[in-house]
Order: structure tokens, then C-alpha cells, then sequence
């Protein structure tokens, strides 16, 4: 890394994610370079299972927030050091050297962006919608797939909406696709299929297509939360 290049702050929103924290921090630590990393924040969320402590154990910064990833993740920021803030799943692993990558697309005056998305699935029918993921509109984006931003950009689109408790990550880049051109990245980050394993994946599928489609008929962040719970979290 040369003396001054930007450094990467990685931010992962948790609650009760025992299962999975300590395995995308050492792959974190595994796959990219500490001279491009500040630092790895944890906010949790209020977790009552071993999260916290797990997270202290794989020696990275540990912060607790009000519930609530939009919440969460803005702590996370506000907390930063780095120039680049990079915003990850606990459940999703970017490729091999995802820093370099963030790094040299941020030098190239691009501010803000996230990488494809493939799932940890054989599925054809996730690998479907999975593909979409390499076009550049707004209906195409989503958490999962990661997101980095320039720590100056962040702080002028005043960061992600708190009144959202889903949808978060959407209605974030949906602003920032009207403030500045979009990144998406050729590689790709690798999620977990477990939500769609659980619920159905033709049935969850569906059900997130109905808040997208919620949300573009001006349906709220209070509306979208309703049809989340009764949907998708009953």
C-alpha cells in the first residue's frame, strides 16, 4: 500500500450471530491485506446469545448500538477511522483481496459502489436472480451485496434513513444513485442461501418483490416493516 492510499473501515451489523461471527472475521482477516484495513467494527445489536464475546475474541472493535441495522450501521460510521467505509452481512464473504479491489475503484474517483453477488447455493432458481445483480439500475441493488463509500460521501448523503427498519440498504442507494454515478464491481461476493432455505425460495422471493414494489408505489418505512413481520418474519 502506498503512504497514501485510503484504508478501509469494514462495518458488520450483528444480533444473535454466534453461529457465523467468528468465521467471516477470520476469512476477513484471511482474504485481504491489514495494510488496507483499518479497522473491523462489530455493532451489535443487543444480542443475547454469545456474539459479543465471540466477536472480542477475534480482536476487532466491538460497539453496541440501539437495535436496528440502519441504526447500527450508522454507529458504526460515526465511529470510523478509515476513508472508506465498507458495509458487509455477517452472512455474506467478499472475493479474496476485496480490499485492493475497493481501493483501486475508490482512486479512480469513484466514490461509491458494491461488488455482484452469487449465493452459497446450487440452485438455479437463486442463481437466476443472483444474475441481475451485475446490471446497474437501482431495482438491481441490495445489502447482500456488500456496499463501500467514501466516508465524505457517506456524511453528505447524512447516511442511512433510521425510520426503515427493513429496506435500509434500498433506500440508501436508491438516494445515492440521484447524488453520483454507481459502481458495480465485476467480482462477486458469495451470500447465504439460509433465509431462502427456511422460508421458501419462490415464496421469499416473492415476498421481497412485493416490498420493492410497495416502496415504488410510496408505500412507507412503517408500511414495509408491517409487510415484512406478517410476510416474512411470522
Amino acid at each position: 500500500m502506498k503512504p497514501n492510499n485510503p484504508r478501509i473501515s469494514i462495518i458488520i451489523p450483528v444480533l444473535n450471530e454466534a453461529t457465523s461471527i467468528a468465521k467471516i472475521l477470520r476469512y476477513l482477516k484471511s482474504n485481504s491485506s491489514s495494510e488496507n484495513i483499518k479497522e473491523i467494527i462489530v455493532v451489535d445489536g443487543g444480542s443475547s446469545d454469545n456474539t459479543v464475546n465471540i466477536a472480542f475474541n477475534q480482536n476487532v472493535s466491538v460497539l453496541h448500538s440501539k437495535k436496528g441495522r440502519a441504526k447500527q450501521m450508522n454507529f458504526g460510521a460515526q465511529n470510523a477511522t478509515g476513508e472508506i467505509l465498507y458495509f458487509l452481512h455477517v452472512d455474506t464473504l467478499p472475493p479474496r483481496n476485496f480490499d485492493q479491489s475497493i481501493i483501486d475503484t475508490v482512486q479512480l474517483k469513484k466514490e461509491v459502489g458494491c461488488f455482484q453477488m452469487k449465493f452459497d447455493s446450487k440452485s438455479r432458481f437463486l442463481a437466476f436472480f443472483a444474475w441481475f445483480t451485475r446490471i446497474n439500475i437501482k431495482l438491481c441493488r441490495g445489502g447482500d451485496q456488500s456496499l463501500f463509500i467514501t466516508k465524505k460521501l457517506f456524511a453528505e448523503a447524512k447516511g442511512f434513513n433510521e425510520d426503515y427498519i427493513v429496506f435500509e440498504d434500498n433506500e440508501f442507494i436508491n438516494r445515492i444513485y440521484t447524488m453520483t454515478s454507481f459502481t458495480v464491481l465485476t467480482r462477486h461476493v458469495k451470500t447465504s442461501a439460509r433465509r431462502y432455505e427456511e422460508r421458501g425460495e419462490v415464496a421469499l422471493q416473492y415476498h421481497f418483490g412485493m416490498i420493492h414494489l410497495k416502496n415504488y408505489l410510496g408505500a412507507g418505512p412503517e408500511q414495509l416493516y408491517d409487510y415484512y413481520k406478517r410476510k416474512i418474519v411470522s
